[in-house]
């Protein structure tokens, strides 16, 4: 009769040390990958090569406008040719999760910037029009993914 005290006591024990390694071991939330204030500065310094790209777009619906049809290709193969190389930079230095949406943004960039140059050698205004403003899209869709410095928080 004693050694059925002795297995109740034990079984309770092992119980409760039992509970207690479950309820300690469990995984601790993991927080989700961020920028360090390096990678935004990084980020912050391609961006602004992109953006100046971006800013020098109206000169192309100047040459659009105008069916300068010459002008447009060379525009796009000349001062737009390294928007490839400096998307791409900025691309690997963000995050997976982001690096997706703005590899997306920026093959629709490229595509549209393509169909304006095939525009211009038919010399199809329309078309140069649309593509024009789906670049311009794109472009915006680009920067305003990018993680963006404020105070001590990043932000989108």
């Amino acid at each position: 009769m004693v050694m059925r005290s002795y297995r109740s006591i034990l079984a309770l024990i092992l119980a409760m040390v039992a509970t207690v390694l479950v309820s300690c071991g469990s995984p601790t939330v993991k927080a989700p990958p961020s920028y360090s204030a390096e990678q935004i500065v990084q980020i912050q310094k391609l961006a602004s090569t992109v953006e100046a790209l971006r800013d020098k777009m109206p000169v192309l619906a100047d040459k659009i406008q105008n069916q300068n049809w010459t002008d447009v290709g060379t525009y796009i193969h000349g001062p737009m040719g390294e928007l490839r190389r400096n998307v791409s930079y900025l691309t690997r230095e963000l995050l997976p999760q982001d690096q997706k949406a703005v590899s997306s943004s920026a093959t629709d960039l490229f595509s549209s910037l393509q169909n304006i140059d095939v525009a211009a050698t038919k010399g199809n205004y329309q078309v140069a029009v649309q593509n024009y403003q789906a670049a311009m899209k794109d472009f915006d869709d680009i920067l305003q993914l990018l993680p963006k410095q404020r105070g001590s928080a990043v932000s989108r």
